[in-house]
């Protein structure tokens, strides 16, 4: 019938990219909104605009191999950076709600004399959850959440650890404007000994437009609390 042709041709709506790439925004699975020379490298289930259906995140990552450098130790590396794809279920497809091809450094990055921060992501009571974890060095967060038809960045949690013993932790809530600085105030040797005492600081700021993720080129190069205007 005339509904379902209609229907059909929605499933093949196409759109092109600044990349000169066209890739489709609408489809019957996840992994056909994802851009010609680019693979899956994980993919994250959860339901990210609360219509009671679980919407996919899919990690890709490029495939060009000028990015693939031969290391003195680990042999051959693969340095293309990842991205991802956020996709809506709609009944029987897909919708493309978010495309970030390259906002993500790869996993194969040089990490000097430790190891590069690990990502992780997940979603959390609706939220998209974007965590780095860097061992004894500690780790950072990064929470946005479906609204005003975008990914917005809503929170930020960060912890600076000297191994076990956190030394500063910071919580910014965007919607409240608000933030808490917890700093270790123990001497290094009561911290050696695994005793913590902290003073917290809260603070209020002004920050009138929220980052969408949509728009973040590099995660790495975001510095969240440089951002802030702090209130008198």
């Amino acid at each position: 019938c005339e509904m379902q042709k209609v229907a059909l041709a929605f499933v093949f709506l196409f759109a092109t990219h600044a990349h000169g790439q066209v890739t489709p925004r609408i489809a019957k699975t996840a992994s056909e909104l994802v851009p010609p020379g680019y693979v899956v490298v994980e993919e994250i289930r959860g339901d990210l605009n609360k219509d009671l259906q679980e919407d996919e995140v899919l990690i890709i990552k490029a495939t060009n191999k000028k990015n693939f450098v031969k290391h003195e130790y680990r042999g051959l590396l693969d340095r293309n950076r990842r991205g991802l794809i956020v996709a809506f279920k709609k009944g029987d497809h897909y919708e493309l709600a978010l495309e970030n091809r390259k906002c993500f450094s790869s996993e194969n990055e040089d990490g000097g004399v430790y190891f590069p921060p690990e990502l992780q992501i997940w979603v959390e009571k609706g939220n998209l959850r974007l965590h780095y974890a860097h061992g004894r060095y500690g780790s950072w967060t990064y929470m946005f959440r479906y609204q005003n038809a975008d990914f917005e960045l809503i929170g930020y949690d960060s912890s600076e650890n000297s191994g076990p013993v956190v030394d500063r932790s910071v919580s910014i809530n965007f919607l409240t404007q608000k933030m808490l600085i917890r700093e270790n105030t123990n001497s290094i040797e009561m911290r050696a000994l695994g005793k913590s005492k902290f003073k917290e600081t809260s603070k209020t700021f002004v920050f009138p437009k929220l980052i969408q993720l949509r728009s973040v080129l590099d995660i790495d190069e975001l510095d969240v609390e440089g951002l802030l205007k702090p209130t008198k």
